[in-house]
């Protein structure tokens, strides 16, 4: 019998996986478009919506297991890559269209929101400290601020806390972790539909017409993807993903001349920042179909998020640490909608800001997609990056406090 060499070994053993690693990148990049088709042509996707089935597309290859056949470092870049392009360049896209003098009268509303949140959070983690400091979670109060951190601006206050408050690495793994088992369902619970409870509960108008406030809101709803490619459209619909590219660049310049690194932080306030501005161009504002090209990209990085679902995560190890959790998520919501139903914010607004505070600026576009209300978008990401500015300095201060009541 002839033997393999361990050059053809090696080939033999690690095609099949680079295979299966090149196929799970194809969808990525390819799902959105089809389930963008699929929206003009289906009542069914219609009336689901876009976000959900692009979760519902990931949830399938995580669960499949089939993202666990390939190549873990090279399949993980690729995941890191397009959630850390796609959002970037969305923004931009889906805010060209904004008419940014007519969202400045929900200004006030935005503020109350905001605040509102700050509250609840606040409350939230001190009550939770106090019902659970004698229930055996060792270093409750440096992870009280870690929540009070994720709460309030999403990862990246919850990693930077994780450094600042020196926890034990596999403390700051489970916490997070756990955070994901409670956040990932509402958040689906949101973009299937729990926005509309919201509206029930909160049926107060926003303060803007979302028929005046965008250029080229169609018949169709917040999303309209026919004539996309029509001669005459598609041409300056590139125009906006290549302006998009270039303040994404910008973005990229101006953090690392500032930090040294790609801060994601920086990077977002910039290019919000310079979308805003170029917002209030007329020919900028009237490019064709660019909300709906940044829909795709969102659809994109709805569909890596969900893959990403660890299934393993759901065993019955550390159940204390999960209630605490839960029940500070909990108190915030309802506290949070209890002060919004007090100052008459609307459903919509109350809903991006508890997305833009409880997981951060990038999961904003996705909830508007859903919902179909553009007119909150700036909204929730100007929450959102309030959020990020001030989570690092409030569990900071949360978790210092409550170690003198220990």
């Amino acid at each position: 019998m002839r033997e393999v060499s361990p050059i053809n070994q090696t080939i033999i053993i690690f095609a099949p996986i680079m295979a299966t690693t090149l196929v799970i990148i194809a969808i990525y990049i390819s799902a959105p478009v089809l389930i963008a088709v699929a929206y003009e042509r289906s009542a069914f996707v219609r009336k689901a919506g876009t976000v959900i089935i692009a979760y519902a597309v990931g949830l399938v290859l995580a669960l499949t297991g089939i993202v666990k056949m390939g190549n873990v470092p090279m399949l993980e870049s690729a995941q890191n890559t397009i959630m850390d392009i796609s959002v970037p360049i969305a923004i931009p896209l889906m805010l060209f269209s904004c008419n940014f003098k007519l969202w400045t009268r929900s200004l006030p509303k935005t503020v109350l929101a905001l605040i509102g949140g700050l509250v609840s959070i606040t409350v939230a983690v001190a009550v939770a400290f106090v019902a659970f400091r004698n229930l055996g979670i060792s270093g409750i109060d440096r992870i009280s601020g870690l929540m009070m951190g994720i709460y309030t601006g999403g990862t990246l206050n919850f990693f930077a806390l994780g450094s600042a408050l020196r926890v034990d690495e596999t403390v700051i793994l489970l916490v997070y972790a756990f955070e994901m088992l409670v956040t990932f369902p509402f958040l689906m619970f949101i973009v299937a539909g729990g926005y509309k409870l919201f509206r029930r509960l909160l049926p107060f108008a926003d303060e803007q017409s979302a028929n005046v406030a965008f250029a080229d809101a169609g018949d169709g709803g917040v999303e309209e993807y026919r004539h996309f490619f029509a001669r005459g459209t598609f041409g300056r619909t590139m125009l906006g993903l290549l302006l998009a590219i270039v303040f994404l660049a910008i973005a990229a310049g101006v953090s690392l001349l500032l930090t040294g690194v790609l801060s994601e932080l920086i990077i977002i306030l910039v290019i919000t920042t310079l979308a805003i501005a170029a917002s209030f161009s007329e020919k900028i504002r009237n490019l064709p179909k660019t909300f709906e090209l940044g829909m795709v990209f969102i659809l994109m990085f709805s569909v890596v998020v969900a893959s990403k679902f660890d299934v393993s995560c759901l065993n019955s190890s550390a159940l204390t640490l999960m209630c605490f959790i839960l029940t500070i998520m909990t108190i915030a919501i309802t506290l949070h909608l209890l002060l919004c139903r007090i100052f008459r914010i609307s459903g919509d607004l109350f809903t991006v800001a508890n997305i833009g505070m409880l997981c951060s600026p990038p999961f904003i576009p996705p909830v508007v997609g859903a919902m179909g209300n553009r007119k909150v978008l700036i909204s929730g990401i100007i929450i959102g990056l309030a959020g990020y500015a001030l989570g690092t300095y409030m569990g900071i201060g949360m978790a210092y406090l409550l170690k003198t009541l220990m």
